[in-house]
């Protein structure tokens, strides 16, 4: 065991070394930034051009007098119940100059954007427009038209906040936003991560240095030392990108949304999330090594991973289903289950204060990521190396490793 640990040790350091000064690391780090980028940029602009196209006018053509009582009636009661509680008012026309006009001609005017035209008096207005538009519109409209005529008799006293807390309505169901937040980023992380362990196994394999590896030291040790090797670099990816994180919510301050506290509270909460990315990080991992270790082309990879990816999707949605279920068997079947287990948990841990659930769950998942990792190991020797022994020298000598360490054959 201590000769396996040794080698895996220069693996992972040979590997993780060649991955972090290597071009690529770069570009690697900065990838997830621009579908970020162009996510917020779109956001904004779709959001902006919604605003802009979608925003309903409420069109006046009463009487000058009664539709600049209206105006002046928005423009008093938006100060006490907020700019964006009353739909924007346009006088469009006059009732004595357009006698003749249909309110249905100032509706076609697609500049206006109009979505209701009122006409009439203040004391019985008329509203013209769509279905849907009218029983919108209507409540403000004749909240509008009662303090119009009447300044008086629509009066909003002024409240006195008394804040707590919380409430029982936060306890749960507001924690629900924080559980579904730690799944989606470990989740996002996780399949992100894991692939390039797929990738780095095929180009040894392709350039014969997984036989010279194989000839060695024990296979085990190799596909050890390589899963973590990736799990570094996958560490010091959201090293990085959690400083930039950081930063960037300094920097938007009040503005970034806020998340209720989740049951164990936010630094158990945080380490949790962590130690079950890693877990679900070594899982899929080792279930990847295997995948690389069996296939001998790229494409080959790709079938084979293609599968695997889609049913961890379904473990993921299986987790979020189970997500407000706690107790029930299908919320105990997707904590048990090893794949869905990381994200059902994280989804308890802001739930539920219970804390041994996770020891147990942690104890598991580590037993199934070394299942997998043996198994895989196991399928390479019977099936890639054709030996038992994964073609290791016999003649009872000593190699060296890079240099670093002596390994008996």
């Amino acid at each position: 065991m201590k000769e396996i640990i040794r080698a895996a040790f220069v693996i992972a350091r040979r590997d993780f070394t060649a991955i972090i000064y290597s071009k690529a690391f770069i570009f690697f780090l900065l990838g997830p930034f621009f579908p970020i980028l162009v996510g917020v940029a779109a956001g904004s602009l779709g959001g902006q051009i919604a605003r802009d196209t979608a925003r309903p006018v409420i069109g006046l053509a009463m009487a000058q007098t009664d539709s600049e009582k209206m105006l002046a009636a928005r423009d008093t009661l938006a100060k006490n119940m907020g700019e964006s509680y009353f739909t924007e008012l346009k006088i469009v026309g006059e009732a004595t100059a357009d006698q003749s006009k249909n309110p249905q001609d100032y509706l076609k005017k697609k500049d206006d954007n109009l979505s209701v035209v009122v006409t009439g008096t203040l004391d019985k207005p008329i509203i013209t427009g769509t279905k849907r538009s009218v029983d919108r519109e209507s409540p403000d409209i004749e909240l509008l038209a009662a303090h119009a005529l009447n300044p008086g008799l629509v009066k909003l006293p002024d409240a006195t906040s008394d804040i707590v807390a919380e409430t029982a309505n936060n306890d749960k169901q507001l924690r629900t936003v924080t559980a579904q937040g730690g799944q989606v980023l470990v989740f996002f992380l996780t399949m992100l991560l894991a692939g390039m362990v797929l990738s780095n196994l095929v180009e040894e394999k392709s350039n014969k240095i997984i036989e010279i590896l194989a000839a060695s030291i024990p296979m085990e040790s190799v596909f050890l030392g390589k899963l973590f090797a990736m799990l570094g670099m996958a560490l010091l990816g959201v090293l990085v990108w959690t400083s930039v994180g950081l930063i960037g919510i300094s920097l938007l301050g009040q503005n970034m949304p806020s998340f209720p506290t989740p049951a164990v509270g936010w630094p158990l909460f945080v380490t949790l999330c962590f130690t079950y990315f890693i877990l679900a990080y070594l899982m899929l991992g080792a279930l990847f090594l295997g995948i690389g270790a069996m296939a001998a082309t790229v494409r080959e990879v790709q079938t084979i991973s293609m599968p695997v990816t889609m049913a961890q999707l379904i473990n993921f949605f299986f987790a979020s289903f189970a997500l407000t279920k706690t107790g029930q068997p299908v919320e105990i079947l997707a904590s048990v289950f090893p794949f869905s287990s990381p994200f059902a948990m994280i989804g308890r841990a802001a739930l539920e204060p219970t804390l041994w659930h996770h020891a147990v769950a942690i104890i598991g998942q580590i037993f199934f990521a070394i299942l997998v990792l043996r198994v895989g190991v196991y399928l390479f020797k019977k099936n890639v190396m054709k030996s038992g022994n994964a073609g290791r020298i016999k003649d009872g000598g000593k190699r060296k490793l890079f240099g670093l360490i002596t390994v008996k054959g």
